[in-house]
């Protein structure tokens, strides 16, 4: 199947190299372009896009309320939506995945990162290498970080106690960023047994995707950063 991309940035000429880089590969094409976040959101709803490349700085509207405008939008559920940042570590990019985003990825990434970060975000996978968003929210939030609502283990404690001791467990596991594969290896089960609880776990926390998960399992506390 193929991709369906929306590019949303204020700046025209990145838009331009983006959209020849995603339409020069046979699985994905680019199906809207935006300037801000008020038209990416809307864009999102009648391109039927499968993934926004986002910019977290743009006029009026920008990546992150858009982010959250998505999220919110029960219509708008499969979309993924990547965080394009020009710092590989930013309160924002943090805010960014509270807010539903699949991850981020640097602006200065190389062509054949953005495109398989794109494959990765459609296909519902932690966008880049899960220990890359581990580590991010890892060091955020041991500097202290809170989210504007407040949220923190306690917005999280009655979901967690309705997961199984199993689902608790791949969760951890998840959170340190082991591949299905791997965490069946680990279980000694098979790669569809860790794939359902995994995609069970993700229902009763209301993750989008692999990314949130790795987040709540860091914000809820279940997992806490590694002081090295």
């Amino acid at each position: 199947m193929t991709i369906r991309v929306l590019l949303a940035d204020d700046q025209a000429l990145l838009r331009s190299a983006f959209k020849v880089l995603v339409d020069s590969e046979p699985d994905m094409e680019v199906v809207g372009e935006a300037a801000d976040g008020a038209e990416a959101v809307e864009l999102a709803r009648s391109a039927r896009a499968d993934v926004v490349l986002m910019d977290i700085r743009m006029p009026g509207t920008d990546g992150l309320a858009a982010t959250r405008m998505i999220s919110a939008d029960p219509g708008l559920a499969e979309v993924r939506v990547v965080m394009l940042t020009t710092f590989e570590v930013d309160e924002y990019v943090v805010q960014s995945l509270r807010a539903g985003a699949s991850g981020f990825l640097g602006k200065g990434a190389e062509p054949d990162e953005l495109l398989n970060a794109i494959r990765i975000a459609a296909a519902g996978d932690a966008l880049l290498s899960p220990a890359a968003t581990k580590g991010l929210i890892a060091e955020f939030l041991a500097q202290g970080g809170s989210s504007e609502d407040g949220r923190g283990s306690g917005a999280y404690s009655e979901r967690l106690a309705a997961l199984t001791g199993r689902e608790r467990e791949v969760l951890v596991l998840v959170a340190g960023g082991h591949s299905n594969d791997e965490i069946a290896d680990r279980l000694e089960v098979s790669p569809l047994t860790v794939k359902t609880h995994v995609n069970r776990a993700m229902a009763k926390l209301g993750a989008r995707d692999r990314a949130q998960l790795v987040f709540i399992a860091y914000e809820s506390g279940l997992v806490r950063p590694r002081v090295d």
